[in-house]
């Protein structure tokens, strides 16, 4: 027993040598040393910026090209002397409490915290953005970390100079879920144009109730486990300062929620439970602002039978103030609409699992499957094993939230195949919510007010969503563990760990009714966790078109919806409606109304090519030490060849004339495409409605411009095999923990993509 206890202090001493800790599993040694700095220590921004030719190279391939055959009339139009500037709208640091969890030893290639700094570093020298937004978690916030991410953005301000190479924006995410689809809102990220602390509000307002989303909850129940640290002692710090972070957050008291916001006390933590609410408070303040949801059809914590219907009717103001839409982030994309459901009402209103479509099998209809096969395994009769699936089936529909597939237990991700998938999508969110896609909402109208029916007007963006500080890391197909949020335990010792502390029913013929499974939601294993991994990517960018490269060029953009999305490589796209009544030629974004057929142009130009490695003034500008750490080698580095453009695609959608009006036939995608011919220099369409007049109703219109095909990580999500009738026989998942190699960015090509704004043309008679 005494030489038990002298080995457990020289392990925990942490004086061992590296050999006997390489016997722990878990256990490598930290050469470089990440663990030592943590969120609770600031962090400097590096004190170099660009170069003034990096800059003007920049800003000279931007400006959209007039020429007699692509310029109406054979003269400058408005936009021709915008430029295109690229950003992140969506950054997280390790002041999130999902980024500190996930950076914590213990997770598959993680390398510690990456503090605010870092965002700004990574940004102006790594993929060398325009502007980006650090948009960390309201519900992890302290009030230090508030006032510490402002200085760290003004810090990054400061460095830009008077013709900023880059501009750092602050705001935050609202990051709501609800129970149940008629309590669910979803996450929105607000943000501000100055950096000045007279013209932020106090404090972050964050989702309050039961629709909060976070990992790490504000109380000291949330501390990670004593034994942590004993396991693995020469990370003790790491996880100390982990768990005195929940303890600030706990000692943070509640504000009053019957206060006014702008009487509220520096040092309270603040809530509300609705977007109205919130867009109500945040009026209080004054400050100008953008609310943008994002997220919005992620199945893996939007409940089932989420739409936005509910919202629209419900919300009174939300409407009007959410201008813009993140479309595509590293969580994928929620862009499309397809007419399929996780599970469907009877005549007697009644849930029930729907059969499987030609792309998509419903996760209840698996669920019975998988019951079923073990059934049989078992040697009970075809007959008995028929009506065990049934009964899966149904428990899996009769619950509410994410967690139908608890009632499947002990379930492994192979079994699953891949249902709840939409197949068809471009990098779609994990299991899809069709009826939460931008698609979906832009063809809805609320019609409580028949006088003033209330719809949608969305510009698109799209960003990372990074949880590592690693702004518009979308740029090069690799680094799969740091360029995206896929992550997991980093070996079988960890695996076992966590195994170890869950109570969960061992696998069986018998699926679980949503009372049994009730007592497990809040588990460590009470999400696909595992599943979602497969569908991480490197992450989206936003666009503007500024005129000029200040703070106030691109907060206009967007707000008048002059932007566009993309999945990461920095396409080029322009997209006009040519003949309005007054203007003439108007930018996407726009709306208007017009009596005769609308008539646009198209223009894109692919993203540069990258070469290997860093440019010279980034590896000067920076430590070795902190390039290694943000990007391991890996840099913006364009070449002078870009990819071509292979086709545009225009989506028409015309939304609803009544409450009672089919909204699947409303959305047309792909209402044309036209293929692009090789050509380095871009490709320019031109197209008119022909039966917009005809028709006499309102549409909107809007573009994609896809690359000709590179691999591109979790390419092919879970990577199913299908037999010759379609069905899912097999998966590959790409896990996000030691199953799948670190080196393994599980490629598969698709053609990289921008997504413009639409443009609103309201019938006119």
């Amino acid at each position: 027993m005494l030489l038990l206890l002298v080995m457990a202090v020289w392990l925990f001493s942490g004086k061992a040598p590296d050999s006997f800790y390489r016997v722990l599993p878990a256990y490598s040694p930290d050469p470089e040393q990440w663990w030592r700095e943590t969120p609770l220590t600031p962090q400097q921004v590096t004190q170099q910026r660009l170069p003034a030719a990096v800059i003007n190279a920049r800003d000279e391939s931007r400006f959209k090209e007039t020429t007699a055959e692509n310029t109406a009339g054979n003269q400058l139009t408005e936009d021709s002397a915008k430029q295109i500037l690229f950003g992140d709208t969506h950054v997280h640091t390790t002041n999130s409490a999902d980024a500190f969890m996930y950076s914590l030893p213990v997770i598959h290639g993680a390398v510690g915290a990456f503090p605010p700094a870092y965002a700004c570093d990574y940004a102006r020298f790594v993929s060398q953005l325009d502007f980006y937004f650090l948009t960390d978690h309201a519900e992890s916030f302290t009030p230090q970390q508030w006032r510490e991410s402002i200085e760290s953005v003004q810090q990054c301000n400061r460095q830009a100079g008077d013709s900023p190479d880059l501009m750092a924006f602050i705001g935050w995410e609202w990051t709501q879920v609800g129970a149940t689809a008629d309590k669910h809102y979803g996450h929105h990220n607000v943000l501000f144009q100055s950096d000045a602390f007279d013209q932020l509000p106090k404090r972050p307002i964050a989702a309050g109730g039961a629709g909060v989303s976070t990992i790490a909850t504000r109380s000291e129940e949330s501390k990670q486990p004593g034994i942590l640290k004993l396991l693995d002692p020469r990370r003790q710090g790491y996880y100390a300062a982990y768990n005195k972070w929940v303890e600030l957050m706990a000692a943070t008291p509640p504000c009053d929620p019957g206060a006014p916001t702008t009487e509220l006390p520096l040092d309270c933590f603040e809530s509300v439970s609705t977007p109205d609410e919130l867009i109500g408070r945040l009026r209080q303040w004054g400050f100008d602002h953008l609310l943008i949801p994002h997220g919005t059809s992620w199945g893996f914590y939007t409940p089932p039978g989420a739409t936005w219907r509910h919202q629209l009717h419900k919300s009174k103001l939300s409407a009007q103030a959410t201008q813009l839409i993140e479309v595509y982030s590293g969580h994928g994309n929620s862009e499309v609409f397809r007419d399929f459901a996780s599970r469907k009402r009877d005549e007697q209103g009644q849930w029930t699992c729907p059969e499987p479509q030609e792309n998509y099998l419903p996760s209840c209809w698996q669920a019975g499957n998988i019951i079923q096969q073990r059934c049989l395994a078992e040697g009970q009769t075809a007959e008995e094993c028929q009506q065990r699936a049934v009964r899966a089936r149904h428990n899996f529909v009769q619950v509410d939230t994410i967690h139908g597939f608890m009632t499947v237990p002990d379930s492994q991700p192979e079994e699953w195949l891949d249902a709840g998938q939409a197949r068809d999508v471009f990098l779609p969110a994990f299991n899809y919510r069709p009826r939460k896609s931008a698609q979906y909402g832009l063809a809805l109208q609320d019609f409580t007010e028949p006088q003033s029916p209330r719809r949608f007007r969305w510009g698109f963006v799209a960003s990372t969503d990074t949880h590592s500080a690693r702004a518009g890391h979308g740029f090069k197909q690799s680094q799969r563990l740091t360029t995206t949020d896929s992550n997991g335990v980093a070996d079988p010792f960890w695996a076992s760990v966590n195994r170890a502390t869950a109570d969960l029913p061992a696998a069986g013929a018998h699926s679980l009714s949503p009372e049994e499974i009730e007592p497990l939601k809040a588990g460590i294993f009470a999400s696909e966790f595992e599943r979602t991994t497969s569908f991480m990517s490197s992450g989206g960018i936003a666009a503007v078109h500024a005129e000029g490269r200040s703070r106030s060029a691109v907060w206009d953009a967007l707000k008048r919806r002059e932007v566009y999305g993309t999945s990461g490589h920095r396409i080029l796209l322009w997209f006009d409606l040519l003949n309005a009544p007054e203007q003439g030629t108007l930018p996407m974004g726009s709306e208007t109304s017009l009596a005769q057929n609308p008539r646009f142009r198209v223009s894109a130009k692919g993203s540069f090519k990258q070469l290997p490695g860093c440019p010279d003034y980034v590896v000067t500008a920076l430590s070795k030490r902190r390039l290694k750490r943000m990007a391991d080698g890996e840099c913006y580095n364009p070449s002078d060849q870009r990819y071509r453009i292979d086709r545009i695609e225009v989506v028409r959608i015309r939304p609803q004339m009544s409450a009672e009006e089919s909204v699947p036939p409303l959305i047309e995608d792909q209402w044309q495409v036209f293929e692009c011919e090789p050509d380095q220099s871009g490709c320019t369409v031109e197209f008119t409605d022909e039966s917009f007049t005809d028709s006499q109703r309102s549409a909107l219109y809007y573009v994609r411009a896809i690359e000709e095909p590179v691999g591109t990580v979790n390419g092919g999500n879970l990577r199913a095999s299908f037999d010759q009738q379609g069905q899912a026989v097999s998966t590959e998942p790409c896990y996000g923990d030691y199953r799948t190699s670190a080196n393994d960015d599980c490629l598969s090509p698709l053609g990289q993509r921008a997504w413009s704004s639409p443009i609103y043309v309201d019938y006119r008679r």
